[in-house]
C-alpha cells in the first residue's frame, strides 16, 4: 500500500524547507532538504520516494516566500513555530557549480555532445548539453555538437532531427554550439584511419562468422585471422569496400588480446559491412554511397581525436567504451581525453521511454508528435512552457555523480516556477462553474496581475451584473468564504452578499470570474492520458505563448487555438 504524508509531516517538510531557504539565502535545494529530513526523522527514512514530490513543492514554496517576503519574515516564522531550527549550526560545505575538470587549461578545453539523430532530443539528452555547455563556458572552451549517425539499421537517423537538435541545443544553451559535425559526412576519414590501423598491425580483417568468433572470445582463443599478414589484410579491406564480401562475411577488428579479463574488450569490431541499397542512409547526400560503416566506438574515438576533444563526460554504462577506445588510441599513439562519468537519473513520473520507442509510437498514432505533452522530450517540455533556465538549473543541481538517482518531476517544476513566476499573468479559470448573485457587490473590481509588480497591467473586471462564477465544489457548505482579492462573502438562505471588501484573514479563499467570462478549455497531461476540462476563463488580451498562473490551479501556457495547457502546479 502506498504511503501518503499526513498534515503533520507536510508541516514538518515546510519548516525544514524554510530553514534551508533561510540558511542559503532563498536557494533551498531539494537534495539538501531531503538529507536533513532523513537525519532528523528516522521514521521517514523508509518513505523517501513518497516524500520527494512534497519536498520539492515545499522547497519551491520556501524559496518563493524568501524571495517575496525576505529572510527576516522567514526567520520570524521559524522563531514562532520551531525556534530550534534557528539554533546556530555549522553549515555544511556546499559546492557551488560543477566540480573542476581534471587536467584542464582555460581556453583550451574542448567538449562534445554526440547524440544519435534518430529523433529529437529527450529530457535525458539535456543533461549532456547542459553539463558540457557549462564546462565550455566556465573554461572559455568549445562545445561540439556531433551527430553520430552511422547506424542506418538499428537506429536509423530521422532527417528532420538534425535541424531540430541544433535548434533545441541552441535553445537550451542560450547560444549555438561552437561546431557541428556530422559523422556520415566523414566516412572517408574513418576509412583512412581503418587502413592506417591495418597497416600498423593494430587491426585485422576477420572473416569468421559472428557465432564462431563468439565461441573464440568465450574460450579466450585467438582468431586465426590474427595471423594474416598486412598485405592480405589490406586486400581483404579492399574486398569489403568493393563488394567482394557480403554483409556479415568480414569485419575489421581492433587487435587487443583474446586473453583480456573483460570479454567486451577482446578484439572488438571497428567497421562492418552494412548494405544500404535497400535501406539507404536517410540523408540524400549519403544515401547508398557507402557499404562499409564504422561502429560507434571506432567512429567516436577517431572523431574525438581529430576534433581535439580534451574531456569526455558520459554515462558510467559506457566505461567499456572508454576501455576499448583507450586500446585503440594506443595503436595510433594518441593520448586519450580525460573522462568523467555519471550515473542514471530516473524521474518518478516517467517510465522507460526510449527515442526509438517514442518514434514508433508517434508513427503509429499513439502520440500526436514529438511535442505531445505526455512525452519526456525537449519539444514537449518546451511546448508546456518549461524554460531553458529550469532545465539547466535541474541538471546543474544534480551535477556529476556516479550514483544512480531517482527524482520527482516536481524538482524540475520548482526550478521552472522560479523562472516564470514573476512574469506569469494571474488569471482565473473556474471549473464546473456555478453562477451566484452577489448582493452589495461593487460595480467593478481591480485585481493584481503580477504580485511582484502590483501596478503592472492590473486586471479590471466588470461586476455591474452582480453575478460571478465560482466552482461548485466551493459551495458545498454554508461557511463564509472570501472571493480572492475582492471581499468576504456570507450565505444565508441561498443568498450571498459581500460582507466586507477590506483585507481579512479568511481561511477559505475562493477564486472566481465574472459572468461575461467565456468558455475555456484547460488541457492536462495526466499519466499517459490527455484530459481536457471545460470551464469559465477570465477575459484577457493575452497572446498565444503567454504563461499564466491560474488561481488555485497552477501554471499554464496559452496555445495557438486559445486553449490552455497546464505546465505544472
Amino acid at each position: 500500500m502506498s504511503w501518503t504524508p499526513d498534515p503533520d509531516v507536510l508541516d514538518f517538510l515546510e519548516l525544514i524547507a524554510l530553514q534551508n531557504a533561510v540558511e542559503y539565502d532563498g536557494h533551498a535545494a531539494v537534495g539538501s532538504v531531503i538529507g536533513r529530513i532523513m537525519g532528523i526523522r528516522d521514521d521517514l527514512r523508509a518513505h523517501g520516494k513518497s516524500l520527494a514530490p512534497a519536498v520539492a513543492q515545499s522547497v519551491a514554496k520556501a524559496n518563493a516566500f524568501v524571495k517575496e517576503q525576505g529572510l527576516e519574515a522567514a526567520e520570524n516564522i521559524l522563531r514562532e513555530r520551531s525556534p530550534d531550527l534557528l539554533a546556530p549550526r555549522q553549515k555544511a560545505e556546499r559546492r557551488e557549480g560543477l566540480p573542476e575538470l581534471p587536467q584542464a587549461t582555460k581556453g583550451k578545453v574542448v567538449l562534445r555532445f554526440a547524440p544519435n539523430p534518430n529523433g529529437p532530443l529527450s529530457f535525458g539528452h539535456a543533461r549532456g548539453i547542459v553539463i558540457n555547455g557549462q564546462y565550455a563556458e566556465d573554461y572559455d572552451g568549445e562545445l561540439i555538437l556531433r551527430f553520430d549517425d552511422t547506424d542506418t539499421v538499428v537506429k536509423p537517423p530521422l532527417p528532420e532531427a538534425y535541424d531540430r537538435i541544433v535548434n533545441e541545443a541552441t535553445w537550451l544553451l542560450g547560444r549555438a554550439p561552437d561546431r557541428v559535425v556530422i559523422a556520415s559526412d566523414r566516412i572517408p576519414v574513418y576509412y583512412e584511419h581503418a587502413e592506417r590501423l591495418l597497416e600498423g598491425k593494430g587491426g585485422y580483417v576477420c572473416t569468421c562468422s559472428a557465432e564462431a568468433f563468439r565461441d573464440l572470445r568465450v574460450a579466450m582463443t585467438p582468431c586465426p585471422c590474427r595471423e594474416i599478414d598486412t598485405a592480405t589484410n589490406i586486400e581483404r579491406w579492399h574486398m569489403m569496400l568493393d563488394g567482394r564480401f557480403a554483409q556479415g562475411e568480414a569485419v575489421v577488428r581492433v587487435r587487443t588480446g583474446m586473453d583480456l579479463p573483460n570479454p567486451a574488450l577482446r578484439d572488438w569490431p571497428a567497421l562492418r559491412i552494412q548494405e544500404t541499397t535497400t535501406a539507404p542512409h536517410p540523408r540524400p547526400e549519403v544515401g547508398s554511397k557507402y557499404r562499409v560503416w564504422p561502429l560507434l566506438d571506432f567512429q567516436s574515438a577517431v572523431e574525438d581525436h581529430l576534433q581535439g576533444v580534451t574531456h569526455i563526460i558520459r554515462g558510467k554504462d559506457l566505461m567499456d567504451s572508454t576501455r576499448k577506445q583507450t586500446l585503440l588510441y594506443a595503436h595510433f599513439g594518441w593520448t586519450y581525453p580525460e573522462t568523467m562519468y555519471w550515473g542514471r537519473v530516473k524521474v518518478h513520473e516517467w517510465g522507460g521511454f526510449s527515442t526509438s520507442a517514442m518514434r514508433s509510437d508517434i508513427e503509429s498514432g499513439i502520440y500526436e508528435g514529438w511535442d505531445d505533452p505526455r512525452l519526456p522530450t525537449i519539444a514537449a517540455l518546451r511546448r508546456r512552457g518549461i524554460q531553458p533556465y529550469a532545465l539547466r538549473a535541474f541538471w546543474l543541481e544534480l551535477a556529476i555523480t556516479q550514483k544512480d538517482i531517482a527524482v520527482p518531476l516536481a524538482t524540475l517544476f520548482s526550478h521552472n516556477t522560479s523562472a516564470v513566476d514573476a512574469d506569469a499573468h494571474r488569471l482565473a479559470f473556474v471549473r464546473n462553474p456555478v453562477p451566484i448573485t452577489l448582493n452589495d457587490a461593487p460595480p467593478a473590481a481591480t485585481l493584481v496581475a503580477y504580485p511582484n509588480e502590483p501596478e503592472r497591467n492590473p486586471r479590471r473586471l466588470n461586476l455591474s451584473h452582480g453575478q460571478v462564477f465560482v466552482e461548485a465544489e466551493d459551495l458545498t457548505d454554508h461557511a463564509p468564504f472570501r472571493l480572492k482579492d475582492l471581499g468576504d462573502v456570507e450565505e444565508q438562505d441561498g443568498a450571498y452578499r459581500i460582507s466586507s471588501l477590506a483585507r481579512s484573514d479568511a481561511r477559505r479563499i475562493v477564486h472566481w470570474t465574472t459572468l461575461d467570462a467565456e468558455i475555456g478549455v484547460l488541457v492536462m497531461a495526466i499519466d499517459d492520458h490527455i484530459v481536457e476540462v471545460e470551464g469559465r476563463l477570465e477575459p484577457h488580451a493575452l497572446k498565444p505563448g503567454a504563461i499564466v498562473q491560474l488561481e488555485r490551479i497552477g501554471y499554464a501556457i496559452l496555445l495557438d487555438d486559445g486553449r490552455l495547457l497546464l505546465m505544472h502546479e
